[in-house]
């Protein structure tokens, strides 16, 4: 997820995290560029028309896919089968002729007995017993008729659902408070409590019922995480004294999840979520460097997105004196030599993949610090088979940023799928194991590189000196940097196909690419091959605006894979040699692709937009693909020219031109939403998508006046009270019954 530029304009965008400044190869290095003739791009807009069908609007921003299993799908005979849905501006959301969509559980929703209905007029409490706000990732957990686990179970089940964080255009969470909450320093204690409340996860049981979806607000399965939660630490970095804080003088637990982007779902039947874009809600003082005697946190700090005098996103430090305030402050403050006394080491503990059994409110969540800590978005298990080890493929969603591989020193038994403690088999798979990073080759191959001591590169490394495995848990970045990653045009969402293993990532975009690159930009390279201006009205969108999709094949060992560009998302009418690349048509088109989810009833893979660039259009969206494989494609140049008149050719293996028996749009969202998250029944015949922040683009100046937001969406569809927008769930069903997507 990120801030859009149609967005009002903050000072600081909390969500759009630039970091990275090592030398480390974007492939530079490795590219193979040679003389050529074009130079830069502009891409055309062009207006299309709109319509809009019957049902409510969506939105969908990736949800994983579950574990593979052993025996592959066979998809159903006629896949893509409805007509494609155009791309619309309209406050709604737009599904093909056949199918409905209902609002499900949206901001506010009740989820205990005695919790009064949502009034939407910013005057409700008790957010930590309702529904968060900017719903994200999610899974489903089946229920049988006895309420416990049941993975077939179609017709009642558990949804685990993100709430990643608030729509905010200065500090305040506007649509939250009555008058538009406080945009100045100090925050009130009040206003504070709600939006960290608002943070975290939800579970909640959904039934249908006559063919009519809906959930449970009064079931004892519900429960909420939200930022202040208890959460233990597990894996390498468990009691390590990066972790110890005045809340946790030990540093084997944390307080909360914050920014819960992506998803995963464990083969033991759990859920994982990932921590994206935290490390804007602590602030650090003017002078915490020296305070520090500039030792080596401040490098981590740094690299972590927080300089010495970075203001947080929300100022809840400011809320008062209690704990809970405070702990936002990262500076060191205190006098003791640990940090015991104070939270200097607090943002230590935010950027994990967060394991939660969805069955069991009564156990705690627990960090899984084996996976690295990065802007964690999916984590998605590869192909699963007795007696071998396990693999969860990562992304850190940043610019620039790095594809990450753990596998699992333990061997998967089945036996461990249907254990009572279910906790337990995560310490077992997850606690222990290797991390690795991507490094793209310009040839189409590529490196795991494992990110150990025993790596010269790592236990030499200049810039930061690692003490341990637990200090690669906690400082995974500067470990990546250390053996030259590949940096990558903003790692979201992955997901592997359920036929054939392989791991898919969307890009979302990246406006350092440049062909003639400044200080913090970089030139295109195979794996990121554009750079490029898209014109936005009379705004011009540099480097690669619109993002791409990339895919993995693993090879003979566990340290090498081959790959390709599955995708470019691009405007039907841009050039098609350097921008539209994958010869998308008007029924195609997209861009900024965030969400990716495969469904394993049909085998359709799910793209979902978080789009800014191409939203004179349309809002964002989700397109129904059928994918083909690695190598199914061709090389192709890419021939820029540079201000100084020399050439740079940029060969880079695409995937096979879609068709529209093989890609077509299936959603359109209404106005500043995102489309994230997406879960379905066994059966297929249901998918649950997410809503983010409709109406993002809302001034707060205009909390008073209906008329000026940007969105009314649900309530225009006719679900809820009041009139502000609200991020929701809704369920697509088929008229006819059958699969989605067929």
């Amino acid at each position: 997820m990120n801030h859009r530029v149609d967005a009002p304009e903050q000072a600081i965008d909390f969500n759009n995290e630039n970091s990275n400044t090592s030398a480390n190869p974007t492939f530079d290095a490795v590219l193979g560029a040679r003389l050529s003739r074009r130079g830069l791009l502009r891409g055309s807009v062009g207006t299309v028309g709109t319509a809009v069908l019957g049902g409510f609007g969506v939105t969908a921003c990736g949800g994983s896919d579950d574990p593979i299993a052993e025996a592959n799908p066979v998809p159903e005979a006629k896949l893509l089968g409805f007509g494609a849905v155009p791309k619309s501006l309209a406050d709604t959301v737009v599904v093909p002729a056949g199918y409905t969509a209902s609002v499900l559980f949206a901001l506010g929703d009740p989820l205990a007995a005695g919790v009064a209905a949502y009034k939407n007029d910013g005057t409700d409490g008790d957010f930590n017993k309702r529904a968060g706000d900017h719903h994200d990732g999610m899974e489903w957990f089946g229920l049988g008729a006895d309420g416990k686990r049941n993975d077939s179970a179609t017709e009642r089940g558990l949804l685990a659902i993100n709430h990643e964080a608030t729509t905010d255009e200065k500090l305040s969470s506007f649509f939250l408070h009555a008058n538009g909450g406080t945009s100045t320093l100090p925050r009130p204690a009040a206003e504070v409590d709600k939006e960290t409340d608002i943070h975290g996860i939800a579970v909640i049981e959904v039934a249908t019922t006559a063919g009519k979806w809906g959930y449970v607000p009064t079931s004892a399965l519900n429960f909420r995480l939200t930022a202040l939660s208890a959460i233990e630490i597990a894996g390498p970095a468990r009691g390590h004294a990066q972790l110890v804080t005045k809340y946790s003088t030990d540093g084997t637990r944390t307080r909360g999840t914050l920014n819960n982007c992506g998803t995963g779902k464990t083969p033991w039947g759990t859920f994982l979520t990932g921590e994206e874009n935290w490390f804007g809600y602590f602030t650090r003082g003017a002078t915490d460097d020296a305070a520090r005697g500039n030792d080596k946190s401040v490098t981590s700090l740094k690299r972590y997105g927080r300089n010495q005098g970075a203001a947080s996103r929300h100022g809840w430090e400011t809320g008062g004196i209690d704990d809970k305030y405070q702990r936002w402050n990262n500076s060191k403050i205190g006098v003791s030599a640990n940090g015991s006394d104070d939270y200097r080491n607090e943002m230590n503990g935010m950027g994990y993949i967060v394991e939660i059994d969805a069955y069991d409110k009564t156990r705690m969540a627990k960090k899984r610090t084996a996976l690295g800590r990065f802007a964690h978005e999916s984590a998605a298990f590869g192909k699963v088979e007795a007696g071998k080890p396990l693999s969860v493929y990562m992304g850190d969603d940043s610019r620039g940023e790095y594809i990450y591989k753990f596998v699992s020193t333990a061997l998967w038994s089945t036996a461990d799928a249907n254990a009572a403690d279910r906790m337990a088999v995560g310490d077992k798979y997850l606690d222990s194991g290797k991390l690795y990073v991507a490094k793209f080759n310009a040839d189409g191959t590529g490196t795991w590189v494992e990110l150990a001591l025993t790596n010269t590169a790592i236990s030499g490394y200049t810039t930061y000196s690692f003490a341990d495995a637990a200090d690669i848990a906690i400082n995974t970045r500067l470990a990546a940097d250390a053996v030259g990653a590949t940096k990558m045009d903003r790692p979201e969402w992955n997901a592997v196909n359920p036929a054939n293993g392989e791991i898919y990532f969307t890009l979302t975009n990246n406006s350092n690419r440049r062909i003639d690159p400044a200080s913090g930009q970089y030139l295109p390279d195979a794996a990121n091959p554009r750079a490029y201006t898209d014109m936005k009205g009379t705004s011009a969108q540099n480097g690669n605006p619109n993002g791409h999709l990339v895919r993995l094949k693993e090879g003979s060992s566990v340290s090498n894979f081959s790959w390709d560009v599955y995708l470019f998302g691009a405007e039907s009418g841009a050039d098609k040699a350097l921008v539209n690349i994958s010869a998308l048509t008007a029924d195609q088109d997209f861009s900024s692709p965030d969400g990716l989810v495969f469904s394993k009833a049909t085998g359709i893979c799910w793209i979902q937009t978080d789009d800014g660039a191409y939203t004179d259009v349309t809002n964002c969206m989700m397109l129904a693909a059928v994918p083909g494989q690695v190598g199914d494609g061709a090389k192709k140049t890419l021939s820029y020219t540079k201000a100084d008149g020399s050439k740079l050719d940029i060969i880079t293996p695409v995937g096979k031109a879609a068709t529209e028996s093989t890609l077509k749009r299936f959603l359109v969202g209404p106005k500043g939403c995102e489309i994230t998250g997406l879960a379905e029944t066994p059966d297929g015949k249901a998918i649950f998508v997410n809503i983010q922040h409709p109406g993002e683009g809302t001034a707060m100046a205009n909390i008073g006046d209906a008329t000026k937001y940007q969105s009314q969406w649900p309530a225009n569809a006719g679900y809820g009270a009041g009139k502000r927008p609200r991020s929701a769930t809704i369920v697509i069903t088929k008229n006819d019954g059958g699969k989605i997507g067929t």
